[in-house]
C-alpha cells in the first residue's frame, strides 16, 4: 500500500509516542506486511523469532517491540504494540469510507461500458472501456477494472481480507488496505468472491477466465490466460503464474507458487509449491501419472 505522499519518520515517532532508533530523516513511501515490502516501506515485528527477516527485509521502517542493533540505512520505532500502531497508520491512510448510494465518490467509468442495475461500486474505483457488469455484483472501494471485462451476477470484488492477529485469546482484525487490479480482458463468473488484499493488491492477470463460485483470497496473484473452474478456492498470497488450469473444486494453500502452465485436475488439494508444464491430481496433489500408479497399485494390494 502507498501512501498519497511520503510521509517523515520524526512525525509517525511523534504521533505513535515511538522511540527512534537508526536514521530519524527516512520518509516512509508505503506501508506493508513482511510478504510484500519494498524499499521505504513500513512493516512491523513483534516476534522474536522473525527479527532478522523483517530486519533483512527491503523495509526501510520497522516498527519493532524492542530496541535492537538497526542495520544500516534504516530505521526502527520502538513500541510497545507493534501491530496495533502498524493497523492504526493503515486505518488512518485507508480509512472506511461508507457507501450510502449505488455509486460511491470519485469513480471513472470509460466508453462502452454497461452496468446493470443493482451494481454497488465504492469509492475510487476506476472502470475501464467495454466492460459489462450484471446486477447484483458488488465492486468495493479502490478496485481497479481494465477494458473488455466481464462481471457475472453477484459477484463480490474487493471484499476483506480474512486476516486476523490473535492477541491474549482474540482475534484482532487486520485493516484490509491493499485493492483488487483486474487486467483486460478478464471474465469473472457469478458469485465469485474476490478479498482485496492487506496491504498489496489481489491481481487478475489479462486474459483469465473465472468460472462461477470461486473464491480468490487476499493478495493472490493470477497471471495471464488462466482459466478456473467452479468453486475452486485460492488462499491468500498464493501466485498463479501465466496459463495454469484449474479444474472443479481445486483447493490452493496460502502463500504458494503454482508454476506456469500447470493443470490441476478436479478436487485436487494444494499444499506445496507446484512445478509448471505439469498435470497434478489428488490430495494432496502430485503429478497425475505417479497418483494414478498409486492408486492402481493399491487396488491390486486390497484385492478391490
Amino acid at each position: 500500500m502507498d501512501f498519497v505522499k511520503p510521509i517523515p519518520v520524526a512525525s509517525l515517532a511523534q504521533i505513535y509516542n515511538l522511540k527512534i532508533v537508526g536514521n530519524g530523516s527516512i520518509f516512509a513511501t508505503g506501508i506493508n506486511e513482511i510478504h510484500k515490502v519494498r524499499s521505504g516501506d513500513i512493516t512491523f515485528v513483534d516476534i522474536e523469532k522473525y527479527y532478522s527477516k523483517s530486519l533483512n527485509s527491503e523495509a526501510s521502517i520497522i516498527i519493532i517491540n524492542k530496541e535492537v542493533a538497526c542495520p544500516e540505512g534504516k530505521v526502527l520505532l520502538v513500541s510497545d504494540d507493534p501491530f496495533g500502531v502498524y493497523n492504526q497508520i493503515v486505518w488512518e491512510h485507508r480509512p472506511m469510507t461508507y457507501l450510502t448510494a449505488d455509486r460511491g465518490q470519485n469513480v471513472s467509468i470509460g466508453i462502452n461500458t454497461h452496468i446493470d442495475h443493482g451494481v454497488h461500486i465504492g469509492h475510487d474505483v476506476r472502470i475501464g472501456k467495454n466492460v459489462y457488469i450484471q446486477s447484483g455484483t458488488f465492486i468495493g472501494d479502490q478496485t481497479e477494472i481494465g477494458d473488455n471485462v466481464i462481471i457475472q451476477a453477484g459477484a463480490l470484488i474487493g471484499t476483506d481480507a480474512f486476516y486476523y492477529k490473535k492477541i491474549a485469546g482474540k482475534f484482532h482484525k487486520w485493516r484490509s488496505g491493499g485493492r483488487v487490479i483486474i487486467h483486460d480482458d478478464v471474465e469473472i463468473g457469478a458469485g465469485c468472491t474476490i478479498n482485496r488484499g492487506v496491504s498489496g493488491d489481489t491481481i487478475i492477470g489479462e486474459g483469465s477466465k473465472l468460472d462461477c463460485q470461486i473464491h480468490i483470497g487476499h493478495g493472490v496473484v493470477i497471471g495471464k490466460n488462466c482459466l478456473i473452474a467452479a468453486q475452486t478456492g485460492i488462499g491468500g498470497k498464493t501466485i498463479v503464474e501465466d496459463n495454469v488450469v484449474m479444474y472443479g473444486q481445486v483447493g490452493v494453500a496460502q502463500n504458494l507458487r503454482i508454476g506456469a502452465g500447470a493443470i490441476l485436475l478436479a478436487k485436487s488439494g494444494v499444499s506445496k509449491d507446484l512445478e509448471g508444464g505439469k498435470t497434478y491430481f489428488g490430495a494432496p496433489a502430485g503429478e497425475a501419472r505417479e497418483k494414478y500408479k498409486e492408486m492402481a497399485t493399491l487396488r491390486l494390494l486390497t484385492g478391490k
